[in-house]
């Protein structure tokens, strides 16, 4: 089955706390939280189709974001459906900014390209929906993690495609909620 926008994305999990130890021990996995907008990125089916970006409210926005939709069509494969948070970078300002994405989400058409030249969109992926045309919405956490990781490892995925980091360790996941707002370890990635 191959999923069609409008697609639900899987629900976050609470960020403002952290469980203990005790959790741990049942598999429990901590994503990074970053401040964008939720979206879903669906490659085509086949070779030549139209790439879609779907907001978290179901809306089809690619015509805001030209620079995703050229990267999907160079580097992602076909039957991809990537969950994850739409952020911008400011060349300027040497970090992310909440008011540009804001910017960026609300142009049309006509002014995305330029948009997009001075803040460029990534899409920090978090959870694969489809992959190779088969839905993913019922395996494990682990599974689909692991078939992420080897998306970004095998299409040796760049900018503006970013694997969101995880960790098991309590102690690390504890540094992030802390200091969430630094995001300088992922840009590079």
């Amino acid at each position: 089955m191959t999923l069609r926008p409008p697609v639900e994305p899987m629900p976050a999990q609470a960020a403002e706390a952290v469980p203990g130890p005790a959790a741990l021990r049942s598999g429990v996995a901590y994503e990074q939280k970053l401040d964008g907008h939720r979206a879903l990125v669906f490659t085509p089916a086949r070779p030549g189709g139209t790439v879609l970006v779907q907001t978290r409210r179901g809306v089809l926005v690619q015509d805001r974001w030209p620079d995703l939709v050229a990267a999907a069509e160079t580097q992602l494969p076909v039957g991809l459906v990537l969950d994850g948070e739409l952020a911008v970078w400011d060349t300027e300002a040497g970090q992310l900014s909440f008011e540009a994405l804001q910017r960026r989400a609300a142009a049309r058409a006509r002014g995305a390209r330029a948009l997009a030249a001075r803040w460029p969109a990534y899409l920090v992926a978090f959870n694969p929906l489809q992959h190779d045309g088969r839905e993913l919405l019922t395996p494990p956490y682990a599974e689909r993690r692991t078939l992420l990781e080897n998306l970004f490892s095998e299409h040796a995925l760049t900018a503006p495609w970013t694997l969101c980091p995880q960790t098991t360790d309590l102690a690390k996941a504890r540094e992030w909620l802390e200091s969430w707002t630094d995001v300088r370890a992922w840009r590079g990635s």
